[in-house]
């Protein structure tokens, strides 16, 4: 995939998935709000994900709008 798409266009287009963002064009460069950008990975895991993202590969997003907390990013408290 190649195509640049809006975070909008993302979340429509690919709910409630994990996906691998390449070249990210931030809102007002604020390294959090993604403004635009190219899917890489659509058909890999949360895990595999963070781990291209670790290595700087990828940026690594859930398109489940943003007003819905994402327990995973908590994590666990023994």
């Amino acid at each position: 995939m190649s195509e640049r798409l809006t975070w909008e266009e993302i979340q429509e287009r690919y709910p409630d998935q994990w996906v691998g963002l390449v070249d990210v064009k931030y809102v007002d460069d604020d390294g959090i709000s993604i403004e635009s950008a190219v899917i890489k990975y659509l058909d890999k895991t949360k895990s595999e994900l963070t781990m291209k993202a670790l290595n700087g590969e990828i940026v690594s997003r859930y398109t489940t709008p943003d007003h819905i907390f994402q327990l995973g990013m908590l994590g666990v408290l023994r």
